[in-house]
């Protein structure tokens, strides 16, 4: 009953083509180029012994390190007076919180030497929102020297007081002429600069302020609005649900912002024997649908009639459904089940349309959801699709004047552009305050540079009864101005924005101090719940049914983990971040399911060279908006007449060349719609992707996903679904586990680090991944070196389809083999993908083996084990003979085949001085031919303990962090001393779910993992 099920790592193994075959038996996909360091054949004919040409490398570094005395001097300037605030050496932390119009968190970021240089989490109680991927890698879009360093007027280098008196000049004569004049910005959520926004429509009757979300929750904003009388959605506490029933929203993913996760896994973890249950009904393969216990894939359009059929069962209607007849049964239980759970049921919804979030909300109210709460309701989404639009054509008539802009890129995200950029036009001011000369800012009148949101003061208030605030961490790097500054000046205020802000916080600072809250980063107040919830729910139930199937296909538009609505598209960490479902970075793709794939003669294959290609599609809108040479990768999941597509690529304004890659899909967001009716058809030429899914593989290994269902981990013993694999010794089947190849020392004394991840909270989104490049200044490589196996992540998340459709299937279908030859038929035939495979997320590091493979080869003792359980590289002694990597069963050893920082060849904001102010001085910045690999953050564990040690104190259970444990708001990850018997970590080793990765190999590792749960 344990988990040997059949898994597969990408569809093209599933042809199990001879190029894969070879491939999977091949360490390094290309052939090692020996001649150009060995010399020619008839060196390489050389009697030279091994021992001889190892006295030779070991003679060389020498020399070369000898030469190296003689580089080049980089001088420093001391402070002439020290601040007070900054010991050299001594990182200083400042809390903070963000908001982008897109992303939030409640932040600490990290400063060393005046420098900010990492992101975590803020935890102090009322700091709820954690930073996800994109969060953690804006700490180096503040370095970005693409970021625009000074104001611009008409495409001229200007100065602030030419750009202020310009605009106040435009203000005059908009008044004077009767001309509208327009705030368009993202959503602020910031109570100080709404009200200084007011005071500037008080004091311009002709001005209005228009709010604009690049991708939309207008829909959900107006159902809210018209049933509870204010603009806003839902935070909805995913802990408190037993059922939840999601239909369309990827709730772990950017659904309503996102950050629902970390509420989601608390009842995903098996306690006492329950765990929440999950059904997702959807058309793309998202985050959500791969943690779900049952997934239905499903149109957009079947989705409709699914969510009034949910509404007819929990309040009893009767509306008209036109559900498909292969979905109704599935359908009627989950609205079973959902209306069963009552209070502890939930259902949330991504259709863009208000009749289905009016259902949504109607559905949650006759539960009466503990998880569904108006209390506390989020503020981070505030834009009208309606006001947008009626600017669009005020623009075009020509009777806006004045036009500033602020946190919005308009011209790249609406969908009609042509339409807005031909408005511009007719603009007589036109405004971009902006961080860099993006697409709107280059055809804009004045282009206003704003400093990065580590550079500025600001408050939030994310959610009803909350209240953060932002605080700079470095002074501006170029000569910008805030928003809220500008606003001040037009106001004709004195003073400083900082002041106004602190006058301004005392209303949502009583009870505590200014002082406390900035030091905090965030208080709590009351919140009082919105009540007298009504609207015409069956009406819209109605209205919903009446809605028909697309023509032709389905698009379905999302935003990627890695790159959101696109705003940070100059950032070579989100760029290199591959994305956690299809594995692939440096590309945005149309995603189409196996069986559209082969009716239209659609392909992905893995060549030669390891690297995946796939065919290219071009998509026509039904009112002829066309995008051709889509790169194609078929994606189990996908439901079938749908396609998928990632918004947020194709950017070229303020970029790097390197970053100018992908499709922009925002021409086919027509109406603020995320799903579009398209054609779809096959184009010529075959495209070139980054995918990383299929290297590194395991070779094969079985027991790398241990999964069991709830009902056996409730009822059969730890044996039997946490097998331990068995091994002969003497000629009897002993455990793995008690048998070793190396005598083992005794590390009871002192500290012994373990890292345990848990497969049942880890949602694949990637966070820690990008925390692990910020701490350890982890290389970006580019997408040419992915495609040859060379990516450079210490930790990397592999994604793994089940063979069936559920797990019960799985396993039956295993245990039904007779025989040999039937096994060999059946193994086969579970390699071919079911339509909807489950899906599993497992992050992959160094696993620090206490019998470690890896340091019995190294003929230079370049990588040894420490007391505290940690696997040690000396980079300097390593000469790069990758015995180690040969050697790894993990595959989690990175050999840098070329130095990346400090060349031209890898200009990823490592060529430049402001580039490199992100790198952690801690942490040594590797140079080509050495072998690299996670160090458990070594420099964080030793920090920990000398900082108690000058405390004269013990460490206390939960000090010790890793970058991916504390990037990890899930619970997935818990990092610990095993030597503290009271550890959490030291409990989590010895639970019953608790194995080890390729257990049966004996490596002894310090990296512990727990079965996954699935309550099916």
């Amino acid at each position: 009953m344990s988990s040997n099920k059949k898994y597969w790592k990408s569809v093209e193994e599933l042809e199990n083509g001879s190029i894969v075959e070879a491939l999977r038996n091949n360490e390094f996909v290309e052939a090692i180029p020996t001649e150009e360091f060995l010399g020619n054949n008839d060196a390489m004919s050389s009697s030279t012994s091994r021992r001889d040409f190892l006295k030779y490398v070991g003679f060389s570094t020498a020399a070369a390190t000898l030469a190296a005395c003689e580089g080049p001097v980089n001088k420093s300037i001391p402070y002439v007076l020290q601040p007070e605030q900054i010991i050299p050496g001594v990182a200083d932390y400042y809390a903070t919180s963000v908001f982008d119009g897109f992303d939030f968190a409640n932040l600490l970021v990290k400063t060393r030497e005046g420098r900010p240089i990492k992101i975590d989490n803020n935890t102090i109680e009322g700091a709820k929102f954690s930073a996800n991927a994109r969060i953690h890698a804006s700490i180096l879009s503040l370095y970005d020297n693409m970021r625009l360093k000074e104001p611009k007027v008409e495409g001229k280098d200007s100065t602030w007081s030419a750009v202020d008196a310009k605009i106040k000049s435009s203000l005059s004569d908009a008044k004077a002429n009767g001309g509208q004049v327009v705030l368009l910005t993202n959503t602020l959520a910031s109570p100080s600069t709404e009200k200084l926004i007011a005071e500037f429509i008080a004091l311009n009757s002709n001005a209005k302020h228009v709010i604009y979300d690049a991708v939309s929750s207008s829909e959900a904003l107006d159902a809210f609005e018209t049933v509870y009388g204010e603009r806003a959605l839902v935070d909805y506490d995913f802990s408190k649900a037993s059922l939840i029933v999601s239909v369309g929203a990827d709730f772990l993913g950017d659904w309503q912002g996102g950050g629902y996760d970390s509420g989601y896994t608390q009842g995903r973890i098996p306690k006492n024997g329950k765990m929440s249950r999950h059904i997702q009904m959807e058309a793309n393969m998202t985050l959500s649908g791969a943690a779900a216990d049952k997934r239905l894939a499903m149109s957009t359009a079947n989705q409709k009639q699914a969510l009034v059929h949910l509404y007819n069962v929990v309040t009893g209607s009767s509306v008209a459904v036109n559900l498909d007849a292969k979905f109704k049964s599935e359908v009627t239980k989950a609205a079973q089940q959902l209306k069963a759970a009552g209070s502890k049921g939930l259902l949330v919804s991504g259709i863009q349309d208000k009749n289905a979030q009016l259902l949504v909300l109607a559905i949650n109210q006759v539960l009466a959801s503990e998880a569904f709460t108006t209390s506390g309701a989020r503020q981070i989404r505030k834009g009208s699709n309606e006001k947008v639009a009626q600017l669009v054509k005020d623009m075009k008539a020509g009777s806006v004047h004045t036009l500033i802009m602020s946190g919005v890129n308009p011209v790249y995200t609406l969908a009609d552009s042509a339409t807005f950029v031909e408005g511009l036009k007719k603009v007589k001011t036109s405004v971009s305050l902006t961080l860099k000369e993006d697409e709107t800012a280059l055809v804009s009148t004045i282009a206003a540079p704003v400093p990065h949101y580590l550079e500025a003061w600001g408050d939030l208030s994310l959610t009803k009864g909350t209240y953060s605030l932002t605080q700079p961490t470095i002074r501006p790097l170029f000569d910008t101005k805030q928003l809220q500054d500008v606003l001040m000046s037009l106001n004709g205020m004195s003073g400083a924005y900082y002041d106004y802000l602190k006058a301004s916080s005392s209303a949502f600072v009583s009870g505590t101090s200014w002082n406390k809250v900035l030091h905090d980063g965030v208080t709590v107040g009351v919140s009082q719940s919105l009540f007298g919830g009504s609207a015409d729910y069956t009406s819209a139930a109605n209205a919903l049914a009446q809605s028909k199937a697309a023509a032709g296909f389905e698009l379905v538009l999302y935003t990627k983990t890695g790159m959101g609505d696109g705003q940070q598209a100059n950032n070579p960490w989100l760029q290199e971040f591959p994305d956690p479902i299809t594995r692939v970075s440096w590309d945005n793709y149309v995603t189409v399911s196996n069986a559209d794939a082969k009716q239209l003669s659609l392909s992905n294959e893995i060549v030669a060279n390891g690297g995946l290609n796939g065919s290219y599609a071009t998509i026509t809108t039904a009112d002829g908006v066309k995008l051709e040479n889509v790169p194609v990768i078929v994606q189990p999941g996908q439901a079938v007449g749908t396609i998928g597509l990632a918004l947020g690529y194709g950017r070229k304004a303020a970029l790097k060349e390197e970053m100018q890659v992908g499709l922009n899909a925002y021409p086919l967001y027509k109406g603020f719609n995320d799903v579009q009716s398209v054609t779809f058809e096959k184009a010529a030429g075959e495209h070139e992707f980054a995918c990383v899914q299929g290297q590194k593989t395991l070779m094969g290994r079985g027991d790398i996903i241990k999964e069991t269902t709830l009902e056996i981990f409730n009822t059969k013993d730890a044996e039997i679904w946490n097998e331990v694999p068995m091994v002969s010794l003497n000629h009897e089947e002993v455990k793995a586990t008690s048998v070793d190849l190396w005598d083992s020392f005794d590390r009871s004394v002192g500290h012994h680090f373990n890292l345990s991840i848990d497969l049942n909270a880890c949602t694949g989104c990637g966070a820690c991944v990008i925390a692990c490049h910020a701490e350890n200044n982890v290389p970006v490589v580019g997408k040419s070196e992915v495609r040859r196996s060379r990516d450079m992540h210490w930790l990397r998340i592999d994604r793994y389809y089940s063979s069936e459709d559920t797990f019960e299937g799985d396993n039956e279908r295993k245990e039904n083999i007779a025989g040999l030859s039937d096994s060999l038929s059946t193994f086969n035939e579970m390699e071919k993908a079911g339509d909807n495979p489950q899906v599993s997320f497992q992050p992959v590091m160094c696993q620090h083996c206490n019998h470690a493979p890896c340091e019995t080869v190294c003929p230079v003792a370049a990588t040894s084990h420490s007391r505290q359980g940690q696997n040690h590289m000396a980079y300097n002694r390593c000469v790069g003979t990758r015995y180690c990597a040969n050697n790894c069963p993990y595959k989690v050893r990175r050999f840098n085949w070329f130095l990346y920082n400090k060349n031209s060849e890898f200009d990823y904001h490592m060529n430049d001085d402001l580039g490199r102010m992100v790198l952690n001085p801690d942490v040594n910045v590797r140079s080509r031919g050495v072998m690299e690999k996670c160090s458990m953050c070594i420099q964080m564990t030793q920090a920990t303990i000398l900082n108690a040690k000058r405390e004269g104190r013990l460490v206390v259970d939960g000090e010790f962090q890793t970058a991916c444990s504390n990037a990890c708001s899930n619970g997935a990850m818990k990092f610990g001393d095993v030597n503290d018997k009271e550890s959490e970590v030291t409990k989590l080793s010895e639970d019953e779910r608790m194995y080890h990765l390729l257990e049966h190999v004996g490596t002894k590792p310090n990296v512990i993992y727990h079965v996954k749960v699935r309550n099916t």
